[in-house]
């Protein structure tokens, strides 16, 4: 853009305010559709209402207006739309607003670590995410993530599965809008505020949560003025246990290709060869987090056509991580070169070349580690703008600068064992390995070496400058009354930088008890009632290990030059010396890239209506046109003449994406309507993706001196990526049968081309000759079709206490696949989209009446896939799946005084473990990971005046 722009906006005073996450206080009615919230709009454009009546109270006061605000949202949408508003958050029995997004028809969430992350809807992950309908992200990514917005926190989320020409461009999978409040919200003034204790029974830890909402109305002689401050604090402790067995499938014989005497020894009478993972161990982390959030706002409508705003939120999070894993390995030789030796080996019934247990003796000695990680996010946004009307037309704009950075520093102590214990495994117990260490004194800490030191540092940072202008008019045309305009510019900046040290010791002998940091100690595990035999083991503190960095890094300093003596030939010894010879970590230009991006965009579209036959028909068509202007910087290592020299590598990208959008609302009274929908989406490749590093390196002559199967293999970016496009075909039928009950079916289609993969192909490349590549790639063509069906109601006919029952319910059915990248000759292959659950449903079920509220939600998803991996033999696909995942989860609450509410929350009362399994063969699988999550607890008081 420039500088042009950029110059533009910061002397059209973008102001920064200081603020935070969103507004805490709900509404009833969002401004789209409120007619006494002058606020602008979520979209760039405010639908037109059906509603009976216009809200004067944009008070809610319970379940009941909650789900009729929400469904007032998707009845008066120009889009085909689901939403949840107001209590309909605050009074969910979730912890962050990805939590609460869950409970959409059509979405679905993966959580780890005891909360929601990635949101997919309708079976993708390309979702675009707005702040109060303008573009919002952490650090270098592109979207905002609703897991650092505390769920009761926001006034409205919105799913649009459809985009219109006024919305930013949607990715694939639609948009996410996430609405704080207002201070004209309110009709004068309001305090409301909550403060909460929650219980975590893996971790054994209470957290405090607390909020404030300040926010007043004034008429003064300049005329209406309103002020918002919210404030945020939410801490967490969480604490997971992972057994797991090794993506990896071996066989005892086939490493000695050449030479037989190579293999695994298996002394168990009648044995041939048979498969099973090469590794198997525990992973466990706990971390606390700590979420504050500032978010504040200024209205003033001067005249009752002119509104002017200012809005600022600063958002931010600081975690304290801690991981702890252990690692068995059954095929690698010990330090003398000595293979492992399997002994009673019993064989799966019916599947004869397949492990279900055996004994290990000898080889490689078990590894363990612990992770000591802190980070941290800052972001900022400020954002001034008005709507304007006069005559018939109406102009608004909106101008926003974000700041936002992250830092991560990570210290990891490796460790191993002494000697090599006797390991007895079974790889299938309840979903994945167990295992034990025979009569292997585990806690004396003579049994315990140091294997090395890693010293990690990570920073991105993302900025970047928006605005737009939006013109509404009204014409005199019957069957065609607005016309709406619209052009909007960003600045994009984005960086990121990854350094790192390592050294390895492990050759030293040099007891892990020694070391700086105090007295080991066990660790503790998060496992419930498993049958894990293994479980615990000694480790140095982590408050130790940071206290003491640099006495390690000292020491690791002085172990690496000693090393170099015995190892003369390690070449990643001797980068070790150079890394740790000083305090800081060495910058390393391959860690990082830079990334500018400038985008433009116009729309154009028009609002239908008309009478056929005595049936309404309304909607939007139009066209929303986005240039994309983008630099991005990275460095790489290429050979040239025998030496390896790093270079900075410099590409650009300047594309166009026309967006066409037809969506049609055909009312066949006031109850039935049915929608229809073209639209056409996009969802540009992430930064990192587009990273242009490259790092190759020329491979070497095997020992014999044989010629290596390729010349030289690299690895890196692709600055070359395209959008991932869709073609989106859409139908529902609504009916509305009161004011808070309603059902619907929806109907769509997506055509899709251009999904990202990471893959090897193979190259013939002038310069390093036969190439092997690794990258990320466009892949072919998909499809996605579907169904979705909800509906809800309150009882509200059954007599006395039964009136206050009420059920909402939805479920979601997917089908679909994309093409498989071409590898090393072999045609694309259709397979099921990855994170795809081919069902998916909710339940819920209210109980309102008085002073009680309660809420019972029941949450289900089918098995879905994560990834595709070759085989051994590198022809065919096989996959990670992940078996069906399901919750529960019950909030009440109790006001004994009007305006004084006391709450309670129980979330994951199932405490159902993640599962997931690795086909190794078309047919054959094994268990991956068995993680065991924990439940949260949490009373509170809720207030509000």
């Amino acid at each position: 853009m420039t500088r042009t722009f950029r110059a533009l906006l910061t002397s059209t005073a973008i102001i920064p305010l200081i603020a935070a996450s969103s507004a805490w206080a709900q509404t009833d009615v969002p401004p789209a559709t409120n007619p006494a919230a002058a606020a602008p709009a979520p979209a760039n454009g405010a639908p037109e209402t059906i509603q009976d009546d216009a809200a004067n109270d944009i008070v809610v006061t319970g379940y009941r207006a909650a789900l009729g605000s929400a469904q007032e949202v998707k009845r008066n949408s120009d889009s085909i739309v689901d939403a949840i508003v107001s209590d309909d958050i605050g009074k969910l029995p979730d912890n962050n607003a990805a939590e609460a997004i869950s409970r959409i028809v059509g979405v679905t969430v993966t959580r780890y670590n005891d909360e929601a992350g990635v949101i997919l809807v309708r079976g993708l992950p390309d979702v675009a995410t707005t702040f109060n309908g303008r573009e919002f992200f952490s650090a270098e990514d592109r979207v905002l993530h609703l897991q650092d917005f505390p769920a009761g926190v926001a006034a409205g989320i919105e799913v649009y599965k459809s985009g219109t020409p006024d919305l930013i461009e949607p990715g694939l999978a639609g948009l996410v809008n996430l609405r704080s409040r207002r201070p004209f919200d309110v009709k004068d003034t309001e305090i409301a505020g909550e403060i909460r204790g929650s219980y975590n029974d893996q971790s054994k830890a209470f957290d405090p949560s607390g909020n404030l909402l300040l926010t007043k109305r004034w008429d003064t002689p300049i005329g209406e003025i309103g002020a918002l401050v919210n404030l945020s604090y939410v801490r967490s402790t969480y604490r997971n246990a992972d057994r797991y067995a090794d993506s990896a499938v071996i066989t005892p014989k086939g490493f000695g290709i050449d030479d037989p005497a190579d293999d695994i020894h298996v002394t168990t009478p009648g044995v041939g060869n048979f498969n099973f993972p090469a590794n198997a161990g525990n992973f466990y982390e706990k971390g606390i987090r700590h979420r504050p959030a500032v978010n504040g706002t200024i209205q003033w409508r001067p005249s009752a056509n002119l509104e002017i705003y200012a809005e600022g939120l600063w958002q931010a999070y600081r975690g304290n991580v801690l991981r702890d894993s252990f690692n068995v390995n059954f095929e690698r030789r010990d330090a003398n070169g000595v293979a492992p030796t399997l002994s009673n080996v019993v064989l799966v019934p019916g599947e004869p070349d397949k492990a279900a247990s055996f004994t290990k003796t000898g080889g490689y000695v078990p590894e363990f580690s612990r992770v000591a990680q802190d980070d941290r996010t800052d972001t900022y946004q400020g954002a001034l703008g008005f709507k304007w009307t006069t005559g018939r037309a109406t102009l608004s704009g909106d101008f926003a600068y974000t700041n936002s950075r992250y830092k991560a520093t990570e210290i990891t102590v490796d460790s191993q064992l002494a000697t090599a214990p006797t390991i007895n495994v079974d790889w299938n117990a309840r979903g994945s390995a167990v295992f034990d260490l025979g009569g292997y004194d585990i806690t004396n800490p003579n049994n315990a070496r140091w294997r090395g030191y890693n010293q990690k540092e990570f920073v991105t940072k993302g900025d970047g400058i928006q605005g737009r202008i939006d013109l509404d008019l009204e014409t005199d045309w019957g069957f065609l009354p607005h016309l709406q305009f619209g052009v909007r510019a960003s600045d994009r900046n984005a960086s990121s930088q990854n350094n790192n040290r390592y050294a390895y010791v492990a050759g030293l002998d040099i007891p892990l008890a020694s070391l700086p940091t105090g007295a080991l100690g066990m660790i503790t595990d998060g496992f419930r009632d498993d049958p894990q035999r293994f479980q615990n083991w000694l480790a140095p503190d982590r408050n130790a290990i940071i206290a003491n960095s640099e006495a390690l890094r000292q020491l690791a300093y002085q172990a690496v030059q000693r090393a170099t003596i015995l190892f003369p030939n390690d070449g990643g010894i001797r980068d070790a010396v150079t890394k740790y010879a000083t305090a800081a970590i060495p910058v390393d230009p391959l860690g990082g890239f830079t990334a500018s991006e400038t985008t433009y965009a116009f729309y154009g579209q028009g609002k239908f209506a008309f009478d056929l036959g005595g049936i309404q028909v309304d909607g939007t068509a139009g066209a929303r046109i986005v240039n994309t202007d983008g630099a991005y910087r990275g460095f790489s290592r290429v050979p040239a003449n025998g030496t390896t020299a790093i270079v900075p590598t410099t590409t650009r990208q300047n594309y166009v994406d026309v967006l066409p959008s037809a969506i049609a609302r055909i009312r066949f009274s006031r109850q039935w309507q049915v929608r229809l929908g073209y639209t056409q989406t996009r969802t540009r490749p992430s930064f990192g993706q587009l990273n242009p590093s490259l790092n190759i390196t020329a491979n070497s002559p095997g020992p014999d001196g044989s010629p290596p199967q390729f010349d030289a293999s690299g690895s890196g970016g692709n600055p070359n990526l395209r959008p991932l496009t869709s073609k989106n075909y859409d139908a529902t039928l609504e009916w509305y049968f009161s004011k808070n009950g309603s059902a619907s079916v929806a109907a769509f289609y997506r055509d899709l081309d251009g999904f990202i993969s990471n893959y090897t192909q193979v190259l013939n490349d002038p310069i390093y000759g036969r190439l092997q590549l690794d990258r990320p790639e466009n892949a072919g063509k998909g499809r996605i079709k579907g169904l979705e069906v909800s509906a809800q109601t309150f009882f509200d006919f059954l007599p006395g206490l039964l009136s206050g029952f009420g059920v909402q319910a939805n479920g979601t059915y997917l089908d679909g696949t994309n093409e498989l990248p071409q590898v090393l000759g072999e045609g694309g292959r259709q397979v099921q989209i990855t994170g795809l659950s081919k069902w998916a449903y909710n339940l819920t079920g209210f109980y309102e009446k008085g002073k009680v509220s309660t809420r019972l939600s029941y949450n289900w998803r089918s098995g879905y896939t994560t990834s595709y991996n070759r085989t051994l033999n590198e022809v065919q696909y096989a996959g990670e799946l992940v078996r069906p995942v399901s919750r529960l989860d019950f909030s009440a609450s109790y006001e004994p005084i009007k305006g004084i509410s006391i709450v309670a929350n129980v979330s994951n009362i199932l405490a159902q473990p993640f599962n997931n399994y690795r086909y190794y063969n078309e047919t054959q699988y094994f268990g991956r990971d068995l993680r065991v999550e924990g439940r949260y607890m949490s009373v509170g008081v809720r207030f509000k005046m």
